[in-house]
């Protein structure tokens, strides 16, 4: 079964317990939306006067790397020069949106798919590389916010060891709450599923002592486009 349908299939089961029908009427959800716009917000810290800067000092605290070019363009470019200063693979899967980029001058062989789990994988031949966008960045954490869909798998930002992740300049939101609004103007409801990045996967659970990529990316690259 589907998550969405079992999902779909409690959430009736919940709604039929209370005598309500079983989809969510346009009532309801205007009363929500009412909700949201009059509730008033916890106190939150003042944002940052320049929210770009902000977010790219965040996002290497959390030990992301950054980059900045002018147009999406550049784009390759900037990851090849990133995956060269690790001695990384010139080869990558990624969102179709980025497909019609100039990879292949920039010597990057790019598949705009889903990686390969490990068990479908040649072990010298493995989706060692993802590269997404991301529906918006947040400059109070320097997190990355991913929404998925069928172009915008999520496992493109958590199955590789490494990511690069392209964000427009003008997708930088203050903090969390301003992510959300973001969501529920632009698509209404949330996706199936809402990644937060914040750095590379980490874990301290083994003598408390940090080590990255533990359940996901080894390391996370962020490429700031100034036009976009």
């Amino acid at each position: 079964m589907e998550t969405n349908d079992a999902r779909d299939r409690i959430f009736a089961r919940i709604r039929a317990a209370q005598g309500r029908p079983h989809q969510p009427t346009q009532g309801e959800r205007a009363a929500v939306a009412d909700y949201l716009a009059r509730h008033p917000q916890g106190p939150r810290p003042v944002p940052a006067a320049d929210l770009v800067e902000a977010f790219l000092l965040q996002a290497q605290r959390m030990a992301s790397t950054v980059d900045r070019v002018a147009t999406m363009d550049e784009v390759p470019a900037a990851a090849r020069r990133f995956l060269d200063s690790l001695n990384l693979v010139q080869r990558a899967v990624a969102w179709d949106a980025l497909g019609t980029l100039p990879w292949q001058d920039a010597g990057i062989a790019v598949e705009c798919r889903p990686p390969l789990r490990e068990v479908e994988a040649d072990r010298d031949h493995g989706d060692l590389v993802g590269i997404t966008g991301c529906f918006c960045a947040i400059a109070e954490t320097g997190s990355l916010m991913l929404l998925s869909g069928p172009a915008t798998f999520a496992s493109a930002a958590l199955l590789p060891e490494t990511h690069i992740a392209v964000v427009p300049r003008s997708r930088v939101v203050a903090g969390l709450e301003d992510a959300f609004a973001l969501v529920r103007s632009e698509r209404g409801e949330l996706p199936r599923a809402t990644n937060i990045i914040s750095g590379p996967s980490r874990t301290g659970d083994i003598e408390q002592t940090i080590v990255l990529g533990a359940h996901g990316p080894y390391r996370v690259h962020v490429i700031l486009v100034e036009q976009a």
